[in-house]
């Protein structure tokens, strides 16, 4: 054998020694969003990106990362923390993209008969084929998958744990909603539902029998239940928050009062439900004044820590008597976490250099707007500020991945903390809620760092 072989050979064993897999001979083993086009059964007609960090142990966990209605997978990818924890972690992340269209469209089913069944079909059987294509392809753990996602993709985290027990260990829902609370795909959009309509209200025991009867006679462990909802979120009710933990708690047969509660960060008021061993089985976050716009920055490495991925163990709670006094108020200033991050360091592009869409969805009073800014230039920007002009007797209520001054008229949205950096030819998605008086247009310009943009 040659030298240089043997000395390849060397370094294959050295790295496999410290739990390092090798690269080599293998498709999308570079830390960069791949798309992977045909993943096994996908009934939900779901596209699937997958980042891999170059640096992993030899079985990584799985972390599913799930997108509000109206983004997409690398949307998601780019305007989370996600992928930077896996660079730390090293964890793979699937994020899979919606096309169902029910609601504002590309949301994630969590609606239809089929997706409520265990192997129904729709996109859970969609999202379970891209966890095996995982494990086949990249040797990941099949004892450490997990869920999270934002809005729609909270709500889908919480049903695959109730049609899903065996799949997934844990998972950390934003904004989300109960397994089963939505009866139909009309009862979805805003405006028309009963489940986000403000008035949703089961007592535990139906919950849990919910979760209960998506998968008939299963007896082994559940996942555990990380939930985050922000106190002036009215897009989907804060009340929904109670409702969830209502569920959860139920199906661990743990009481509704939370065995320890804390503020562990400025405006975060947590509860922790543990069972008789100390293993905090379900923990609520209600972040003061935050509305429709979790995670913000830090949130998603409180989630990777409660699945146990950041070498720290969050999963026991001190013997802290519960207190009333903690409760949230919506009147609370909203958190810092929230806030914008320092001025634009980028240029602005040149004129043409960004290209944006719209996509909105009205109802009699209210509608929500999803827009998606393209950076269509050779640099990244770092840093941007977006301006518009709402059309007249529209007003912002609450928004995410982006905050907004105004609420009326000339608005500018600017980026949160970790969503600063849009790369050439990179996207992100921002959104928000706004009431109307009868005008549903949408903005028919928008500039970038101060340059006109091209709309699509």
């Amino acid at each position: 054998m040659k030298i240089r072989g043997k000395m390849l050979l060397a370094l294959a064993a050295t790295l496999a020694g410290a739990g390092l897999v090798i690269p080599a001979m293998q498709p999308a083993y570079a830390a960069s969003l791949t798309e992977v086009t045909s993943f096994g059964d996908n009934p939900g007609r779901m596209r699937m990106h997958v980042y891999v960090p170059d640096n992993r142990p030899a079985r990584p966990a799985t972390v599913v990362a799930m997108h509000g209605c109206g983004g997409s997978g690398p949307g998601f990818y780019s305007g989370s923390e996600f992928a930077s924890l896996a660079d730390r972690y090293g964890y793979i992340v699937i994020y899979p993209s919606a096309t169902q269209q029910a609601g504002f469209g590309n949301c994630f089913d969590t609606w239809s008969d089929a997706a409520k069944r265990r192997g129904g079909g729709s996109d859970p059987v969609s999202i379970v084929s891209m966890v095996r294509y995982v494990q086949q392809q990249y040797g990941a753990d099949p004892d450490r998958v997990y869920a999270t996602g934002s809005s729609s993709g909270g709500m889908m985290t919480n049903h695959m744990l109730a049609l899903y027990p065996d799949v997934f260990k844990a998972g950390a829902a934003f904004m989300g909603v109960p397994y089963n609370c939505f009866a139909n795909a009309a009862d979805y959009p805003p405006g028309s539902s009963q489940c986000t309509g403000g008035n949703m209200n089961r007592t535990p025991q139906q919950w849990g029998d919910a979760v209960r009867a998506a998968y008939p006679g299963y007896s082994g462990p559940r996942p555990r239940v990380q939930l985050w909802h922000g106190t002036a979120d009215t897009l989907v009710p804060y009340s929904l928050l109670q409702e969830t933990i209502e569920q959860w708690t139920n199906v661990f047969g743990l009481s509704q009062t939370p065995t320890s509660t804390d503020t562990p960060q400025a405006n975060w008021n947590r509860r922790r439900y543990a069972d008789a061993n100390g293993t905090v089985q379900v923990e609520a976050y209600s972040v003061q004044g935050a509305g429709h716009s979790l995670p913000s920055g830090g949130m998603a490495a409180v989630a990777i820590a409660f699945f146990g991925l950041t070498g720290t163990s969050p999963t026991t709670s001190p013997t802290v008597s519960p207190s009333p006094t903690v409760s949230p108020s919506p009147t609370t200033s909203p958190s810092p976490t929230t806030s914008p991050t320092p001025p634009p360091t980028t240029p602005p592009p040149g004129s043409g250099a960004c290209r944006v869409s719209v996509d909105l969805n009205a109802w009699n009073t209210g509608l929500t707007e999803n827009i998606t800014i393209t950076n269509t230039g050779s640099a990244a920007v770092n840093g941007w500020s977006l301006g518009f002009t709402l059309p007249g007797g529209q007003n912002i209520t609450s928004g995410w991945n982006a905050s907004y001054s105004p609420s009326s008229g000339q608005v500018t949205a600017r980026n949160v903390s970790y969503n600063g950096t849009i790369p050439a030819n990179g996207s992100t998605t921002i959104g928000f809620q706004a009431t109307h008086t009868g005008n549903t247009g949408r903005p028919s310009s928008f500039t970038l760092n101060g340059a006109t943009c091209t709309l699509a």
